[in-house]
């Protein structure tokens, strides 16, 4: 299949190197040395490029606050019917976007972001598809997935936005909550320099990827649960309520198995 793909950070980059086993693929991105240094991939200069490069599938890795607009500067350029994908970490306003394309589109989430993620072993990482993408491709990325040992879930996007605010969300709100309460002057043990790893991994991410996880539509709900259960855990220990204390741990144990 002939391949171009929007974006050259590290998510764009990697599609590209894995996609090229197998494939033909393009990449472009705004600063057009980053697209130059992927054996096998055809390096774009520009997006009129695209034109004569003919690719049947455009896979838009830009950066999730630029997507619809590289959609919006790429399409113009692609063939009638090429295929145009993403894989943006949260879909709000995208189901409305690819409505008014009148293209056929699909829409992942590979669910291994680039802070944490070891890209040469992906075995026990996840990725979703969405439910509503051309089934054609949706197969080409199952199989692609399954190739390097990533388990795939499929999900409508309002399902994909609703799992993400407790996947995504969940974790990112207590890392900061951790994070604003940081004392320089504390001694830290074995767990705190845990979090603090895992803190400070979340923060060198970009300021858009987090402000547009964290305003998912679906976030308020979630944050509210995370807010009543701090009020109940402040409720256990101000009472000192071992009983009430072991009740909760007994089913913390439980939901984490």
């Amino acid at each position: 299949m002939k391949i171009a793909i929007i974006g050259a950070g590290k998510m764009g980059c990697w599609l590209a190197s894995a996609l090229a086993e197998g494939n033909e693929v393009a990449l472009y991105d705004k600063t057009p040395a980053k697209a130059q240094k992927i054996a096998g991939v055809k390096p774009l200069q520009s997006l009129p490029e695209l034109a004569a490069f003919a690719p049947e599938l455009l896979v838009n890795a830009a950066s999730l606050q630029n997507t619809v607009e590289a959609f919006e500067q790429s399409v113009p350029h692609l063939p009638e019917g090429c295929v145009i994908a993403d894989v943006a970490s949260v879909k709000n306003g995208l189901a409305d976007y690819y409505k008014k394309s009148g293209r056929k589109f699909a829409s992942m989430h590979p669910m291994f972001g680039p802070t944490f993620a070891d890209f040469d072993s992906l075995r026990e990482e996840n990725a979703v598809i969405i439910s509503e993408s051309e089934p054609a491709i949706a197969e080409f990325f199952m199989k692609f997935f399954a190739r390097l040992g990533v388990k795939t879930y499929e999900m409508s996007f309002m399902e994909h936005d609703k799992m993400m605010a407790y996947s995504l969300t969940t974790p990112f709100v207590s890392s900061l909550v951790f994070a604003s309460c940081i004392d320089r002057t504390a001694v830290p043990g074995a767990t705190f320099a845990r979090h603090m790893k895992i803190a400070k991994g979340l923060l060198s991410e970009d300021d858009h990827l987090l402000c547009e996880i964290l305003f998912n539509e679906q976030s308020v709900p979630q944050i509210e649960k995370i807010s009543a259960k701090l009020q109940h855990l402040k409720h256990i220990i101000a009472g000192r309520d071992r009983e009430e204390a072991k009740e909760f741990l007994d089913k913390l144990r439980e939901k984490i198995g």
